[in-house]
């Protein structure tokens, strides 16, 4: 362990074929940058670490390119409390040799990678809903401490063996990342909450808990935590959508409404915007009842928000760790603007002096829905 920002800030970084383990102080001491990434589920974490070495150092035999699996744990200690920033697989790097010395660079992504390399098309999952189908796929990589953590969803639509026997197409990563589209909930790889453990994480997108402490903005130097915050509304982000369901026995056809709310997902603005558009669904009228709606759900949740932020904070003058896929409070921005926002990409940027945090919100309307927001 070593200080790389100043201060209260201590960081960890762990290297292993499948058992990461604490790394060499002369590799630790060569590190100069460190960025992660960690969003909502759209799109796979990564990280990408900055060595400055010389040029015929040992440090580069530890990145051999015939290692199946080079795994990279990262972690901060800070105030006490241990943070695992990132728990993935190096996938690239590269040398940038600049005379007597060299910049190594090393990237990676989190541990769906593990997950995102043989294809297994065709394999049957017959008489499995969504969500078995899921567990079945990712309880494989418990041997890596990814726990799986599967929600069913609220409709499940069980194949009768007789009509139809769902089948595998692609990689885990991508037959698992499918399945939660395909029924409004998202697919993310959660590090920690201690080194070699992490969560697999496959139901709804949860938009409720404890809120991170606030972002303050417009207090005064000495009391704001971020250094700038902006923010944006733009109504046509949201559409309603209207599902067509034809049933086969009685041959009626059916128009819905599908809300974009659930109970694990409240609305987090006072006054949401009507939906300026509308979109019809037609392709659903020859699925099943249940089939059509959670594709309606699914649609209607990635359509929900329209008021966004963005901003960059310090995380010793924060306190702590900003994550992301948690609800966070800002204040000081205005009566349309405080309140209570989902964080959905987090950027940690690590070097020698400064550890600042780049981050992004969002919820589905303007106003906070509560008084207050924790400090």
């Amino acid at each position: 362990m070593r200080d790389l920002p100043p201060g209260p800030v201590r960081m960890q970084l762990f290297l292993g074929p499948a058992v990461p383990i604490p790394v060499p102080a002369a590799l630790l001491d060569a590190l100069t940058d460190v960025k992660v990434e960690a969003g909502s589920g759209d799109v796979q974490g990564g990280f990408e670490l900055t060595f400055s070495i010389p040029r015929e150092s040992p440090v580069q035999a530890l990145f051999p390119v015939d290692v199946p699996l080079l795994r990279c744990v990262i972690a901060v200690t800070i105030r006490g409390t241990t943070e695992v920033l990132m728990d993935g697989v190096v996938t690239h790097h590269d040398l940038t040799s600049n005379g007597p010395t060299a910049t190594l660079h090393v990237k990676g992504k989190d541990l769906s990678a593990a997950m995102d390399i043989i294809p297994l098309d065709g394999l049957p999952y017959p008489a499995m809903p969504p969500a078995l189908r899921a567990l079945t796929c990712l309880a494989k990589y418990a041997a890596l401490g990814c726990v799986p953590m599967v929600i069913p969803s609220l409709l499940e639509d069980v194949p009768i063996p007789t009509d139809r026997i769902p089948t595998q197409q692609g990689t885990d990563y991508t037959f698992v990342k499918a399945l939660a589209t395909e029924v409004g909930h998202v697919f993310y790889v959660e590090p920690g909450p201690v080194v070699g453990v992490s969560t697999a994480y496959w139901g709804p997108e949860v938009r409720l808990g404890a809120p991170q402490p606030a972002l303050t903005i417009g207090s005064g130097g000495h009391l704001d935590t971020v250094t700038n915050l902006s923010f944006s509304y733009d109504k046509e982000k949201k559409e309603m959508p209207l599902v067509s369901i034809h049933e086969r026995t009685s041959h009626v056809s059916l128009t819905l409404p599908i809300p974009d709310l659930t109970p694990l997902n409240p609305p987090l603005g006072l006054v949401p915007p009507i939906p300026p558009k509308i979109h019809r669904m037609t392709e659903t009228a020859n699925l099943s009842p249940v089939t059509a709606i959670m594709k309606g759900i699914a649609y209607a949740a990635a359509h929900q928000d329209c008021a966004f932020g963005s901003g960059t904070l310090d995380v010793v003058r924060y306190g702590r760790v900003l994550r992301s896929r948690r609800l966070v409070g800002v204040r000081g921005a205005g009566l349309a603007y405080d309140g209570l926002y989902y964080v959905t990409k987090v950027t940690h940027e690590i070097k020698r002096g400064s550890y600042t945090q780049q981050f992004t919100l969002a919820r589905n309307g303007l106003v906070s829905t509560v008084p207050a927001v924790p400090a």
